[in-house]
């Protein structure tokens, strides 16, 4: 144990994962979401795929629970729990994908994902037409593959609640259950697949308090800001830190 803790400290680039931690905290209180796409693209330049989504799900966990009681009053609970069931069908399947893919191309996966995301969403495009029990299922499914094999559960599912017209503390609610409940099916996997190391564990836990105290300073920006600048300061902090992380700038 003490020798896992000492490497966990020990790890290259820990401070900048403290940093990106505490930015994805801000952006995940304030938004519900984002703290994958922050915090990966700069992971995945650090630390092994699989070590990068382990830390992540650890403090991720954590990070939101302050918030949740709210989240579940404010959501769509039978939205959420579809999207729920369809990511536990697909979750498996993508840790497969993760478990055998190389670090650069996890990477570019990543930041090109993250990009994609913010372009489709910036450009202003909306899903107009109510969405089915089926479609709920199949939106959350999709962000349980992409979870599984790059960390990022969010796109799919940021995508269709962005592109409508719901109210942005719903969206905030249901994002951040959802994440949240990913983040815990992601662990079980890993742990039952043998592949949930100590290190990245420690290392999750250690960035943890930053990521809790940085969720409280978001939540109080929602609070005041309201769904005002909702989508323009998460989409600015999401769309720097994927521009950095590609590994064309190494």
């Amino acid at each position: 144990m003490s020798a896992a803790f000492q490497s966990a400290l020990a790890t290259p680039g820990l401070v900048w994962l403290v940093l990106a931690v505490a930015l994805a905290g801000v952006v995940r209180g304030f938004s519900g979401f984002g703290s994958a796409m922050i915090f990966m693209p700069v992971a995945a330049s650090i630390l092994p795929p699989v070590w990068a989504v382990a830390a992540m799900s650890i403090f991720d966990i954590i990070g939101p629970v302050p918030n949740l009681p709210g989240a579940w009053r404010d959501g769509h609970r039978r939205n959420i729990l579809r999207m729920i069931g369809g990511a536990m069908i697909a979750l498996p399947l993508g840790i497969a994908v993760l478990t055998r893919l190389p670090v650069v191309p996890f990477r570019w996966t990543v930041s090109v994902t993250v990009l994609i995301l913010l372009a489709v969403l910036i450009s202003g495009w909306r899903y107009r037409r109510a969405l089915s029990a089926k479609a709920w299922w199949a939106i959350g499914a999709l962000g349980g593959a992409l979870a599984g094999s790059t960390g990022l559960a969010g796109p799919p599912v940021v995508l269709f609640h962005m592109a409508g017209d719901k109210a942005a503390d719903v969206i905030r609610a249901n994002l951040l259950v959802y994440l949240f409940v990913v983040d815990v099916l992601i662990l079980a996997v890993l742990s039952a697949s043998g592949l949930l190391a100590l290190v990245p564990v420690l290392i999750g836990a250690l960035l943890a308090p930053v990521y809790l105290l940085a969720n409280l300073a978001g939540a109080a920006l929602f609070q005041r800001a309201g769904g005002r600048r909702y989508r323009g300061i998460a989409f600015a902090i999401i769309g720097v830190s994927a521009v950095l992380a590609l590994p064309v700038l190494d």
